[in-house]
């Protein structure tokens, strides 16, 4: 187990800057919006949705409607859809840690457990489970850290949100740099663009993860062997 750990640790630093920052960025938008670190907490703890939490901040200052609510989570958090299709074989070795490992997938999560090699000496359940496990921690750290922090601090939080497009685009760099294969990153910009551009950016989201899943899954064989 500690091997595990020693050896997830260093993946997840670049995710302990990104969440801290966004997670200080959550928390003062939703002290803004009336509330305190608790709800903070609990909802790192137990939504674990970066841009949906982002979203719930907007949600939480209108009248309640469940069936708004339930689509827009839907829509917000439907590429994870695809990203469970992917992670199957991967949880199945988890054994009883397979519920939280589902809880625990985000963006940042997936990119390290698709791209690491563990290695034999390595419990690749631990070693998931860490992951996923100090990343949530360091969610939890920054959404409470920031709650508290909006609490003693005054000034205009507008455009404080564009820290969860800012990581992304730090994730989608890196990746390019590490993979000698581009072709997923181009059939993802490619596909997403086009999407946007046809339906909009209320619909797009759904509809560029199928087409992105259809065409990877055509292309798999030559992806794979390059």
């Amino acid at each position: 187990m500690k091997k595990a750990f020693y050896k997830a640790f260093p993946y997840t630093i670049p995710i302990l800057t990104g969440y801290l920052f966004m997670g200080i960025a959550f928390g003062i938008l939703l002290n803004k919006a009336g509330y305190n670190f608790i709800w903070a907490f609990f909802m790192a703890l137990f939504m674990f949705a970066g841009s949906m939490q982002f979203v719930a901040v907007e949600l939480l200052k209108q009248p309640f409607n469940l069936i708004n609510v339930a689509i827009m989570s839907l829509l917000v958090n439907a590429r994870h859809l695809f990203y469970g299709i992917s992670m199957f074989d991967k949880f199945d070795k988890t054994g009883k840690l397979k519920p939280y490992m589902i809880h625990a997938l985000t963006d940042e999560t997936y990119s390290i457990l698709c791209s690491v090699n563990i290695g034999k000496d390595v419990s690749e359940r631990w070693f998931y489970f860490f992951v996923a496990f100090l990343n949530h921690l360091y969610w939890i750290t920054g959404c409470t850290l920031g709650a508290i922090l909006g609490s003693f601090m005054n000034f205009n939080s507008k455009g404080i949100d564009f820290t969860m497009t800012a990581l992304f685009i730090v994730i989608f760099i890196e990746q390019w740099e590490n993979s000698k294969n581009h072709i997923p990153s181009v059939i993802g910009l490619s596909v997403t663009a086009l999407s946007l551009f046809i339906f909009g950016k209320n619909r797009f989201i759904i509809i560029s993860m199928i087409g992105i899943f259809i065409l990877l899954l055509i292309l798999r064989e030559k992806i794979e062997s390059e």
